[in-house]
């Protein structure tokens, strides 16, 4: 599966401005079960696909990790 130029890239509101950040395409999450992430800093940079469960899970431990 390919990204293209309509993937709407979006990073977290909490990330500051230190350059260490990742943005997710959601809106491929419901049509195709993925959720794609890539370097903020880098438009082109390698994209990493998880399934939406893998994802949900790895969120999910962010959030109970104290």
């Amino acid at each position: 599966m390919t990204t293209d130029d309509c993937t709407r890239w979006f990073k977290s509101s909490y990330s500051g401005n230190g350059g260490s950040c990742v943005e997710i395409a959601a809106d491929l999450a419901t049509d195709h079960g993925v959720v794609p992430v890539r370097d903020t800093k880098v438009a082109d940079s390698p994209i990493l696909t998880f399934r939406t469960d893998v994802f949900a899970a790895f969120l999910t431990s962010l959030k109970d990790t104290p």
